[in-house]
């Protein structure tokens, strides 16, 4: 362990470095749907740039995340292939994710929200927003939020930028210089790996385009039966116009296509050597409007998903095609340099038609209300309150409350508010539509919808220096007192409620509220970027979090008690001249377990490390690189049965044009 302990010493005792367009204080619109500073929201928000993506040892969106401070990334299968999101101490199912706007959380399973439909080229930034967001985005809001935004979308007129500030003519305002950058990344290493990550902006005057392809394949590791193999391609293409100086108009339309080995992903059983299919098209389309201190957006969003899971290859299939429609009208409105109100209104129907959960549909709408006001030159106070009506569920109110004090280079804030989450498809309606069912996870029709009430303080302290050396610490106290959570619980068949095609021998994994689950839990968040010389760059951002969840009930479920007790994840990117050299690492203390069966066993801790190494040429336009994923050969789980693959080494080129 002492080589563990002495990276993560040297990285936190070095300076540090960034590039010149770095922020440790961002603009965000997160947290209330209206661009403030980080430091202005009352709330604790990672954000995270696009460029990272290039810069760091990843491979996927959730492979990006799962070194964000705070984050922790629970996966079952490496490269994209399925990852579950874990927000202070919550269930997969607690994390929103959020694509522009619009939700992203499959109407099916929380397994598949790591599936997020666009390439990373196309990405702006993600902001990771920690903690209780039910009264702003409705159900699954729990324990945060992950909001991706996108470069077209994100655009504003490079010409009316430009036009507002240098009053330029009408001929000179159409006759901008473009804004380009593409990309392209080539990889191959052991196991039959063969990746490739290209793509491309532009943008002049009043038209932005945007596009992508990721696409990680191989052969796997040798698994019981079966190879770990995965093919994860995604796709993605999008435009923004700028119709008038008011009006925009913003479009995307990506598919996405996961196709991998799946042993023990849902069960313990020796017998299971499962692969699964999963199929994903979204479309997005945007309209907004901005003039003085108004503004106003209407989003449309349509997500189809096509799931084939088949649990061995003599086994039938399930297959299951959920549908989410959502409409999102948003208004802005400053009232004075101090107030602004944020109101709007959601609509979402969910779909889905399966031989494993039969067909079924609910529809949702909810009007909500935000008002930011600032007191003085320092106190914003944000209250937010949205009431859901859902289909055959009722309506029901979720307030919150936002309070930040910044003044100098200090900001002390607080949150408190209630959030609500209600069960996916596959809790309700789990085996329901089978012939005859074994054993495994049954779902439930009648659970209530999960109802929490959080808070939280803390405080955080900004050290800028320049653009080029920053430093920022934050530390959080919250807690989340839960009633009726919704998990697994391994049931007899004497007990089961619907015993229709249920076998008598089996034990099963009954969907059930759980009386009560408190979590309570700190985290200490660190960033830096500084410039040591004029070739020299290092950037370093570091989480720690500490949970105590405690189920009042004493019964023994599947998902609550997963989450680390103890997390600390981190990554850094030094640079000099041409050469780089980057570093994601994380350190995960949990809770044993083991299922002798498959000889499958949860460690109480593990390390893992992950290291690229760089080299640039040709004024940084063409680059190759060695990347070591668990350089240390650590041998680790994050659900029980889903081994994760040791040491992989891999090379490859890369190509960027910035113009």
């Amino acid at each position: 362990m002492k080589r563990y302990y002495f990276l993560l010493s040297f990285f936190c005792l070095s300076h540090y470095v960034s590039a010149q367009e770095i922020s440790l204080d961002p603009v965000t619109v997160t947290s209330s749907l209206i661009e403030k500073r980080a430091s202005q929201t009352g709330r604790n928000i990672a954000v995270i740039n696009g460029a990272y993506f290039q810069n760091l040892p990843v491979h996927s969106i959730d492979d990006l995340l799962r070194y964000v401070p705070g984050v922790e990334i629970q996966a079952r299968g490496p490269m994209g292939s399925q990852s579950d999101i874990v927000l202070r101490g919550g269930t997969f199912q607690q994390v929103l994710v959020i694509l522009d706007g619009l939700r992203l959380n499959d109407p099916n399973t929380g397994h598949f929200n790591s599936y997020i439909p666009i390439s990373p080229s196309e990405i702006e930034r993600i902001e990771v927003l920690k903690g209780a967001s039910s009264a702003v985005y409705g159900s699954d809001a729990v324990g945060g939020v992950i909001h991706v935004i996108s470069k077209t979308f994100a655009a504003k007129s490079f010409a009316a930028k430009t036009f507002a500030k240098t009053q330029l003519s009408g001929d000179q305002e159409n006759n901008l210089p473009a804004k380009t950058n593409i990309n392209a990344m080539i990889a191959a290493g052991e196991y039959g790996l063969k990746n490739a990550n290209v793509g491309g902006f532009y943008q002049k005057n009043k038209f932005a385009i945007s596009g992508g392809l990721l696409s990680n394949n191989a052969t796997g590791v040798q698994q019981r039966g079966i190879k770990g193999f995965f093919h994860n391609n995604t796709a993605s293409l999008s435009l923004h116009y700028d119709l008038s100086p008011n009006w925009n108009v913003a479009i995307r339309s990506a598919y996405d296509h996961r196709d991998f080995a799946a042993q023990n992903f849902y069960t313990v059983l020796r017998s299971d050597t499962a692969s699964e299919k999963v199929k994903t098209s979204w479309n997005q389309l945007r309209i907004g409007y901005k003039k003085n201190n108004t503004s106003f957006s209407l989003d449309g969003g349509y997500k189809a998903v096509h799931d084939q899971y088949a649990f061995n290859p003599h086994a039938i299939a399930n297959s299951s095609k959920s549908k989410l429609w959502q409409g999102l009208a948003v208004l802005q409105q400053t009232l004075s340099p101090k107030s602004s109100l944020i109101a709007g209104i959601n609509y979402q129907n969910r779909k889905i038609a399966s031989n494993d959960r039969g067909d079924h549909a609910l529809s949702q709408l909810a009007p909500f209300v935000s008002i930011v006001q600032v007191f003085g030159e320092n106190f914003t106070i944000t209250p937010s309150v949205r009431l859901d009506w859902r289909e055959n569920i009722g309506s029901e109110l979720v307030p919150q409350i936002n309070l930040s004090y910044k003044k100098n280079s200090w900001q002390i804030r607080g949150s408190a508010g209630k959030t609500i989450r209600d069960a996916d498809f596959t809790e309700r309606f789990n085996n329901y539509n089978r012939t005859l069912v074994t054993g495994g996870n049954v779902g439930n029709p009648n659970l209530k919808a999960e109802r929490s009430f959080s808070y939280e303080a803390g405080a955080d302290w900004f050290l800028t220096k320049s653009n080029t050396s920053q430093f920022k610490v934050s530390g959080t106290f919250f807690q989340r007192l839960q009633n009726d959570l919704i998990d697994y619980v391994t049931t007899p068949y004497a007990q089961m409620p619907r015993k229709d095609n249920l076998s008598k021998t089996g034990t099963f994994g009954l969907a059930l509220n759980i009386a009560e689950v408190n979590t309570t839990g700190f985290e200490l968040d660190i960033q830096s970027v500084k410039a040591l010389t004029a070739n020299q760059k290092l950037i370093f951002n570091a989480g720690f979090t500490w949970l105590d969840s405690k189920n009042n009930s004493q019964v023994t479920s599947f998902y609550v008690s997963s989450h680390a007790k103890f997390l600390t994840n981190f990554s850094a990117i030094y640079q000099i001249s041409g050469f780089s050299l980057s570093l994601n690492g994380l350190y995960k203390k949990r809770a044993t377990r083991e299922a002798s069966a498959i000889e499958a066993t949860i460690s109480k801790n593990y390390f893992i490390l992950n290291a690229k190494a760089e080299y640039a040429f040709l004024n940084r336009t063409l680059a190759i690189f060695v990347q070591a994923d668990n350089a240390f050969d650590v041998q680790y789980s994050d659900l029980l049965g889903s081994k994760m693959p040791g040491k992989w080494l891999m090379a490859g080129i890369r190509y960027n044009l910035v113009k």
